[in-house]
């Protein structure tokens, strides 16, 4: 009977969620192996195939005091088999959305929260409403947010045509991103300011790997409100705008008197 040979790496597996250090019993992967992959595997498709439960969302949002419940919009995507295939319908809204969205006038609100399934419904049913609210703590009381809006079948870019049709001048997308075999529960934070539609990925300033096992909720929040600050006092998001808040990728958050600007 062959035995799996011992892997003089497989001390470093506890030190990342990664897939090194298998092992193999004689040219193959371990059993144990190929089943905790196919089970990843498993866990990434029903994270994309997930619906949102927008009944659950709303009333987690409710609990945390927010003062009136989101709008709920849905993009051109019709369901998730057509949004998989035409990602393009997922960066608009449908005829009935726009149409409950309105310009506030000229002065319009400062910032607009939107919240979208993306590729991970999982992702944010699990973290979406305590990202917002730590994204609410971590930003200036003095700013101005927009309706909290929620988005189904929603891709990054159908934040651009919220942000543009209530005359914001920035809009945060937090979306779902893709999972992978190890994140199935990924969220993603895009802030674009000057949002319209046709803005393109390099006005946009990203902060990945969300979650409890990446970079932490509360720590997620406070860049976003350091990048956002710094939006303003520049006047532009994405490739001009470098993340120099000093605050960690993943961990505790970095107390607020050694980050500049958030003191």
């Amino acid at each position: 009977m062959t035995t799996p040979s011992r892997d003089l790496w497989a001390h470093l597996r506890q030190h990342t969620p990664a897939r090194i250090a298998l092992g193999r019993t004689g040219v193959s992967l371990p059993t144990r192996e190929v089943l905790d992959f196919a089970l990843a595997h498993a866990q990434a498709r029903d994270a994309i195939h997930l619906p949102l439960d927008t009944e659950a969302l709303c009333a987690e949002l409710q609990q945390q005091g927010w003062p009136s419940p989101p709008l709920l919009l849905h993009s051109q995507a019709r369901d998730r088999h057509e949004y998989l295939l035409r990602p393009d319908l997922g960066r608009r809204l449908d005829a009935e959305s726009a149409a409950r969205l309105g310009p506030t006038g000229a002065d319009g609100p400062d910032l607009v929260l939107v919240l979208g399934d993306g590729l991970s419904a999982l992702g944010i049913q699990q973290h979406g409403a305590a990202l917002l609210g730590a994204i609410r703590r971590a930003l200036d009381p003095a700013i101005r947010l927009g309706p909290l809006v929620v988005v189904r079948q929603a891709r990054v870019a159908v934040a651009d045509e919220v942000g543009e049709r209530l005359g914001a001048a920035a809009v945060a997308m937090v979306v779902g991103e893709r999972p992978g075999l190890s994140s199935p529960d990924s969220v993603g934070i895009y802030l674009t300011h000057a949002p319209r539609v046709g803005c393109s990925d390099a006005q946009r300033n990203c902060i990945s790997n969300v979650r409890p096992a990446g970079q932490d909720l509360d720590t997620a929040a406070r860049r976003l409100a350091w990048l956002f600050g710094e939006s303003r006092r520049l006047g532009l998001t994405g490739v001009g705008l470098k993340d120099h808040s000093g605050l960690p990728l993943t961990g505790l958050p970095t107390p607020a008197e050694s980050v500049p600007g958030l003191n």
